[in-house]
């Protein structure tokens, strides 16, 4: 018997001016999470239910962009995606173009459970989640007054935009964003801040898992499809660790990120801590992201790039941390 470990994440690339209340409001939101977990592994459960189970709070907790609360499209209406992954047997599921299914994450373990295939999407998932008899909602369930709004913002600035908290037009932070020189695939952006969900677990079996929700970027294209439900790049899990990775989607797909830490662990014969930095300083290139691990013998570990990440971690010998910055 081992010892097991958790970690969540609700994005990365915060706000720097970010008001404090919604700084502790996430906080709370995060350690709500870890002691779900906490307690799910107490009474035994595997790392497979757990990461659904704590997936599933942050998706119906609007705070975050997962499930309520996701970004908007250009059209905008939803388009949600996830992926778990189960470490022992590689097995994983996926789901992208979402617009009815209450929660993603659930969908994409039946996914892994329930079909031959390892990701769905759009009508195709859709249809497959009503023969499952998933929980479906009306599209304007998980779109919020402060999602329309941000919306709006980045309509007048022709733009993308990855964080829906930034503060509104007329401040200061948001003139700021406005002239932000970032760019994604050579494109300018205006605002980085994306806002994906994740969970990693490893149990008292040393079996680690892992899952990643998001609603995907504000203002994006109807159709695209970022980095959270792709195995291997947004999340990955194996016989050695559980990955979710947050942040620009198309430099984490490049990069492969979620897979390049079980593979420095594997190959370069790196522990956890090492692996995550190792990966976050090198494998990144110009993109901005985060990720949080655990290992199968109950480490946990995060790295970023970024200004900050939403992530809260806690171990069976006690340790407990949420953070921001």
């Amino acid at each position: 018997m081992g010892a097991w470990a958790i970690a969540v994440h609700g994005g990365a690339g915060v706000d720097p001016n970010l008001p404090k209340e919604r700084q502790e409001e996430a906080k709370r939101l995060l350690t709500r999470c870890l002691d779900i977990g906490i307690s799910a592994l107490r009474s035994n459960l595997s790392a497979i239910d757990v990461v659904e189970l704590v997936v599933r709070e942050l998706e119906t907790d609007p705070l975050f962009n997962s499930g309520r609360g996701s970004a908007l499209t250009e059209n905008g209406k939803v388009e949600m995606e996830a992926s778990i992954m189960d470490g022992p047997k590689r097995r994983c599921g996926a789901v992208s173009g979402l617009t009815t299914v209450k929660n993603p994450v659930s969908l994409a373990r039946l996914v892994m459970e329930k079909s031959p295939h390892s990701y769905l999407a759009f009508s195709g998932a859709e249809e497959f989640a009503k023969k499952q008899g998933v929980e479906m909602v009306d599209n304007e369930y998980f779109i919020t007054e402060d999602n329309v709004g941000m919306l709006k913002l980045a309509k007048e600035a022709n733009s993308i935009l990855f964080d829906y908290r930034i503060p509104a037009v007329g401040t200061c932070g948001a003139s700021a964003a406005m002239d932000s020189p970032l760019q994604m695939n050579g494109l300018p952006i205006s605002v980085y801040a994306p806002e994906t969900v994740g969970c990693v677990v490893v149990d008292k079996q040393g079996r680690c898992a892992a899952a990643t929700s998001t609603g995907g970027l504000m203002n994006k294209m109807s159709g695209r499809i970022g980095d959270s439900p792709l195995i291997g790049s947004g999340t990955y899990a194996s016989e050695l660790c559980g990955v979710s990775c947050t942040g620009e989607g198309e430099a984490i797909i490049r990069s492969t990120l979620a897979r390049e830490v079980s593979a420095v662990m594997e190959y370069k014969r790196l522990k956890l801590h090492e692996a995550v930095d190792y990966v976050i300083k090198n494998k990144l290139d110009e993109g901005k992201a985060g990720l949080i691990a655990v290992s199968k013998d109950g480490e946990v570990a995060c790295g970023f790039n970024t200004t900050g990440m939403f992530r809260g971690c806690a171990t069976e010998d006690g340790f407990m941390e949420v953070g921001v910055w």
